[in-house]
């Protein structure tokens, strides 16, 4: 990959740009709490061909939406459950809207 190819992926947000230390610093939290998120398995780092964990920003805000919950309490484990239940949820609202776009076109019926 040349460095042109690496400056494309800069908007992508499914690109492990981040090491575990960087995302730590950006997050205010500590390597350990990304690491229990990942135990936990709300996010799965890439790793880099050296074995080191690599996070994107997609992976930067479910784990600050986690670091948000638990700075207000919530155990580690429960932050972790309320944000797969609330992606879940955004996803079936998704879906139940496609079907309602489709349910309300009509359908088309080939002539002879």
């Amino acid at each position: 990959m040349t460095a042109d190819d690496s400056y494309g992926r800069l908007d992508d947000e499914d690109y492990p740009a981040y090491t575990m230390g960087r995302a730590a610093e950006l997050l205010g939290t500590t390597q350990g709490f990304l690491r229990a998120i990942g135990e936990a398995r709300l996010i799965t780092p890439l790793r880099s061909a050296g074995g080191h964990r690599r996070y994107s920003r997609y992976q930067l805000r479910i784990a600050a939406r986690a670091r948000e919950l638990v700075d207000q309490g919530t155990p580690i484990e429960a932050a972790c459950r309320i944000i797969i239940l609330e992606d879940q949820l955004e996803e079936a609202q998704r879906i139940n809207a496609e079907h309602r776009r489709t349910a309300g076109t009509p359908k088309l019926t080939p002539t002879a």
